[in-house]
């Protein structure tokens, strides 16, 4: 492990950039915990992807065997009530980092997603499954409730019932029931989930990048509000791709060649 002091060393998660696609990945052995100083590199990471300019999308992927199997409990076991008020909004922001990354972002999860690493999944936009992962929020079996998103963002996804039937058990859930209830998007062989996700995320490279930006911003803050709001922020940011380059190109792409043939700069 690295210094914790000063400039803290990137042990444990890393962003890899290749043809266009940012991967976050976790690598800390042997379950991929997600201790205090993971949520603080998932942040960095979640902003350096947001801010590199050749990321154009990102994939989550915490390897072959594991995706993230939750909280380092040693770590939270000793911490008192005032430590978790202190810590708490840290966790939750270092987890809302990468919900917020403005690109399209899939999870390739392999393994177990439990408790920190289901939520950590539920801050992307799409979710591609091995045929042999587990999801789940066990966090009740540990005398507490999901603290990084679960009792939200889950809800927001697949219902209240169907949360608090998850949530309220603790039970584990397999790939093929997740998939039925929406929590997957998509379920593929566990040594291809990754490339399939990094095939999705690919077909971004070339794309309007505001477009994508205003379309993932429309959804997530639309969702979160009345309808009336909602139309109201769409409204906003299609109107304001009428100040990019991109905008111009495409539609003049259109006129000329038909729909799908633009080349994109990315402005």
């Amino acid at each position: 492990m690295g210094n914790l002091d000063g400039a803290r060393a990137k042990d444990f998660v890393r962003l890899d950039v290749a043809d266009g696609v940012g991967t976050i990945v976790l690598d800390r052995p042997k379950m991929n915990a997600l201790s205090e100083q993971v949520q603080e590199e998932l942040r960095a990471a979640a902003l350096e992807a947001t801010d590199r300019d050749d990321v154009k999308a990102v994939v989550l992927y915490g390897g072959e065997r594991v995706f993230a199997a939750g909280a380092d409990i040693k770590e939270m076991a000793a911490m008192s009530h005032t430590d978790m008020v202190k810590r708490s909004g840290g966790l939750q922001s270092s987890l809302t980092a990468v919900a917020r990354i403005p690109k399209p972002v899939v999870a390739a999860v392999t393994g177990y997603a439990l408790g920190g690493g289901c939520e950590l999944a539920l801050c992307a936009d799409l979710r591609f499954a091995a045929d042999n992962a587990t999801f789940g929020q066990p966090e009740i079996l540990l005398g507490i409730i999901p603290g990084a998103g679960g009792t939200q963002r889950l809800t927001r996804l697949v219902g209240p019932s169907r949360a608090k039937d998850l949530i309220f058990t603790g039970r584990f859930v397999k790939a093929d029931e997740a998939l039925a209830i929406g929590l997957v998007d998509r379920l593929y062989p566990a040594e291809s989930v990754y490339d399939e996700a990094v095939a999705w995320a690919r077909q971004f490279t070339g794309a309007a990048t505001y477009a994508l930006r205003a379309a993932k911003e429309s959804i997530d803050r639309g969702v979160e509000a009345d309808l009336e709001t909602g139309l109201e922020i769409e409204r906003q940011q299609f109107a304001a791709l009428f100040a990019t380059e991109d905008r111009t190109i495409g539609m003049q792409s259109f006129l000329e060649n038909g729909p799908g043939k633009a080349s994109f700069e990315g402005r």
